[in-house]
């Protein structure tokens, strides 16, 4: 089997995620597709940004849905990184992605590419998201039963069941990726600073957003399963059933060798990795007489 790789949020181990450059370095690296995360900004466009908020990721501070287009356009995403921009890559300025941008960047690869879009969640526009998202592939000509527009074909995915399950009445089955991630208790209450009872009415909503999750894969609802590396760890014996049954694994974020080993021991089929030029290369190492 051949694994196809897709470049999270880009190639954004060497550039900045999201950006202009990590993509088109993506690209240049040859994955066969990329993954993008969309939220909605203040003025309802579709914008490439994995954090409901600007501050880890920008100059900028604040919730992404409180800002216009125009507003994010004028901060700085790329310098945190410390990466050198290529000119041909363009300069800080153009390194901000909406969604339109990204399709244009991916129409004009000049081969087919692979788009994987996760839409983010918990949003303040609820599922007005999915149904924004797919009002705007319509209006760029997208095709909803093959789901590719001209050469890039369009996959989604969400970790909210309620998401992918909007999404199923959309789209079809075989594009929709049911995103699963293991509850960690500890790490939540340290990460979000959440006392104990906050804490707990947190982490009961997610575990019941994972069994409704992880229902809508046993039950072939949605046509692949997005586990996280630390899940098919996790769960060996599940995650070997779905292949076993013939669901597609498109597993998230595999960047280091004995885990790119591991995947292609398993059978997975879709491996997401942030270094994906390194990943083709392990993967043609450890492939019998390559």
């Amino acid at each position: 089997m051949q694994q196809t790789i897709f470049a999270h949020r880009g190639a954004s181990h060497q550039f900045a995620e999201h950006t202009r450059a990590a993509y088109l370095q993506a690209l240049a690296e040859g994955a066969d597709g990329v993954e993008c995360d969309v939220h909605m900004t203040r003025d309802e466009e579709l914008v490439c940004i994995h954090d409901s908020t600007l501050d880890r990721t920008s100059n900028g501070t604040g919730d992404v849905a409180d800002h216009t287009l125009r507003e994010l356009r004028d901060l700085d995403f790329s310098s945190w990184k410390g990466a050198g921009i290529p000119v041909e890559f363009g300069g800080v300025a153009d390194q901000f992605l909406s969604l339109g941008d990204l399709l244009r960047l991916l129409l004009s690869a000049g081969r087919e590419v692979l788009l994987a879009i996760e839409l983010k969640h918990p949003s303040p526009y609820g599922l007005k998201l999915e149904e924004k998202l797919v009002t705007f592939l319509m209006q760029q000509g997208w095709d909803p039963e093959s789901s590719t527009l001209a050469n890039v074909s369009i996959s989604f995915m969400s970790f909210n069941p309620d998401s992918v399950k909007h999404l199923l009445e959309k789209v079809p089955a075989h594009t929709v990726c049911q995103l699963v991630s293991d509850v960690r208790p500890a790490e939540l209450r340290a990460e979000l600073h959440l006392g104990v009872l906050t804490a707990a009415a947190v982490i009961g909503l997610l575990r019941r957003a994972l069994n409704d999750g992880e229902q809508n894969i046993d039950s072939h609802a949605a046509g692949m399963a997005g586990p996280g590396l630390d899940y098919v760890v996790a769960h060996p014996a599940r995650v070997a059933r779905w292949i076993a049954e013939g669901i597609r694994l498109r597993v998230w974020t595999v960047d280091e060798p004995d885990d790119v080993e591991l995947m292609r021991s398993l059978g997975v089929h879709e491996i997401t990795t942030n270094r994906p030029a390194f990943v083709r290369a392990q993967l043609t190492r450890s492939t019998p007489g390559s």
